[in-house]
């Protein structure tokens, strides 16, 4: 069996930044506190809570020093965190907060923003903080005409758009194709704010997904940029699967398989990786 391993999986530099400055702060200080998951997987997790992390979603819980996740917040939690008299220490990848600064300056000059996101998602919530009154959250090309038709609806004359730094290139394409469509080219700016190295993991991974009978995605169901992974996998491969971890793996599948892809998500230790394809390699 061949085993093909995305170059780019794993850990992209926002995370990584963000979990080896939490264990260093761990190992200094007796107690410190994180708002809400550092990056969204469970072995990550798992391996702070035991080094002394204390995980908590409100800000008013906390004590002392306080991680802000590669996420980010929205704006009005660094009040709180002031008037609290709480320390603390922003990890929050420098690709998401450029897109805060944009945000702001947008709103600042009356622009209406549209966001191509999760809504759901903290980093997503983090950004909207910045956009004002007058913005709409696309997350699905479906959602292009509410966007379009709220902007006619606002008092604004000029629209930029933005995205979520781990959001589909191919479906933020389309809804750029869409809106040009719809809205006077002179009118929209498009900040494509979409993180490099999500664009080099989503393409490496169709690349790889074209080439191999199964792929094997890792990562978190709570992940988007995972997620998004597994979608774009999908399209190219027959035979997708999408695990957090070695034990999740079930070598039956692989049966009569002549080649194997394995992608990992941005916020994928390597060790996971690493695990997995140890697995793979007692079958080949």
């Amino acid at each position: 069996m061949e085993i093909i391993v995305g170059k780019t999986a794993g850990f992209c530099f926002g995370v990584e930044n963000a979990v080896t400055k939490t264990e260093k702060q761990l190992q200094e200080e007796k107690e410190v506190y994180c708002l809400g998951e550092l990056v969204h997987n469970t072995q990550v997790t798992d391996s702070l809570v035991k080094m002394g992390a204390k995980f908590i979603d409100n800000i008013e819980d906390a004590k002392g020093k306080v991680i802000i996740r590669a996420h980010g917040i929205p704006k009005e939690t660094y009040s709180k965190a002031e008037k609290l008299n709480l320390n603390l220490v922003d990890l929050t990848c420098p690709k998401v907060l450029h897109i805060h600064k944009i945000a702001s300056e947008y709103e600042s000059k009356g622009y209406f923003i549209i966001i191509t996101g999760k809504a759901s998602h903290p980093e997503t919530i983090g950004t909207v903080s910045y956009c004002g009154d007058n913005y709409y959250i696309i997350e699905k090309e479906e959602d292009v005409e509410d966007a379009i038709e709220k902007y006619n609806n606002s008092k604004c004359t000029r629209l930029l758009v933005i995205s979520q730094t781990t959001y589909s290139m191919d479906k933020f394409e389309h809804i750029i194709e869409k809106l040009k469509n719809k809205i006077n080219e002179e009118e929209i700016e498009i900040k494509n704010t979409i993180c490099s190295a999500t664009k080099e993991r989503q393409e490496e991974t169709k690349e790889i997904a074209k080439q191999v009978q199964i792929m094997i995605i890792v990562g978190s169901k709570h992940s988007s940029n995972s997620s998004k992974l597994y979608e774009i996998a999908s399209k190219y491969c027959k035979d997708v699967i999408f695990i957090e971890t070695e034990t999740d793996l079930d070598l039956n599948i692989l049966k009569n398989k002549k080649t194997v892809g394995i992608m990992a998500g941005a916020s994928t230790p390597k060790n996971s990786i690493q695990k997995i394809i140890e697995k793979l390699q007692k079958v080949c």
